[in-house]
């Protein structure tokens, strides 16, 4: 389920729950706390086109999440003078659209500049004092190439810049035409572990603008406690760990204040029963 940022509390959740794991999509809809959510590749990962017939499993989750899913759109939370907008649903990264049909049928884009400015549209929307948060699964192109790059390819020899130029598109013109603040942009797809044993990714960029771009994506995101003792974390996103193990489970907070984020952290918290308790956090950023 990836990264939660946190906002007085309200997670943002940056996609890919499983292939197309209609049944903890569910589960995590009826939470019964205010969220964000944008689907992920993975989420669509044998859906190529809309069902006419009867509803597949994008649809099922689509339709469960309802609003919390914010592509191409914006949640306005008044109360905490906060907006989070929605980037490209099924992102897989790179330069061409992944599920064009899905996006086609479904959302009425057809191509990147379409796709940036649905983001940008949404964007430019909210109230002027509040603070916007861009969630995208995948982010923005610009953010380095090589292999251990926010963004970078670390399956290919040479690396290579593997974000979404709709959504580079989309920041650069919001830059230069909104009047809201935007410091922060979350995603996730790119994992923190790098393919073959080449070490870890850089999970954070501050840009010369200021906006920081956050990758959430550590995978695996939950471990059973037996792993933690024995070194074998092969446990799976989607996998129930053993009840009688507990776990432990991974993510990220975002603390803002004042319209300013203070604090990044990668945390681990054990679950064991009823009980839960952090274990370990890891600061990502801190700004006295």
């Amino acid at each position: 389920m990836g990264s939660r940022g946190r906002h007085q509390g309200a997670p943002f959740l940056e996609g890919d729950f499983g292939d197309e794991n209609v049944e903890l999509v569910r589960s995590v809809a009826k939470l019964e706390f205010v969220k964000a959510i944008i689907l992920g590749n993975h989420d669509s990962w044998f859906t190529q086109q809309f069902s006419g017939k009867k509803k597949d499993s994008v649809q099922l989750q689509l339709e469960c999440l309802g609003a919390e899913h914010v592509a191409y759109q914006r949640l306005d939370y008044s109360q905490l003078k906060l907006s989070v907008v929605g980037g490209r649903p099924f992102s897989c990264g790179g330069e061409k659209l992944f599920r064009k049909k899905l996006l086609s049928s479904g959302f009425g884009v057809e191509d990147m500049d379409q796709s940036a400015q649905r983001i940008y549209k949404a964007a430019m929307g909210a109230p002027e004092d509040h603070l916007v948060i861009l969630l995208a699964h995948n982010g923005p192109t610009g953010l380095g190439s090589n292999i251990d790059d926010i963004c970078g390819k670390d399956w290919v020899f040479g690396g290579g810049d593997h974000g979404d130029p709709d959504l580079t598109k989309a920041i650069s013109e919001l830059k230069e035409n909104a009047k809201f603040c935007l410091p922060l942009v979350i995603f996730g797809h790119m994992h923190k572990e790098l393919a073959y044993g080449n070490g870890l990714r850089k999970m954070i960029v501050v840009g010369d603008d200021g906006i920081i771009y956050l990758n959430g994506a550590i995978i695996p995101r939950v471990r059973s406690l037996t792993s933690e003792l024995t070194g074998n974390t092969s446990l799976n996103s989607d996998e129930a760990p053993r009840s009688d193990a507990g776990s432990m489970r991974a993510y990220t907070t975002v603390d803002i204040s004042d319209g300013r984020v203070t604090k990044i952290a990668e945390c681990w918290v054990s679950v064991v029963g009823e009980t839960t308790k952090l274990q370990e956090e890891h600061v990502l950023l801190s700004v006295a």
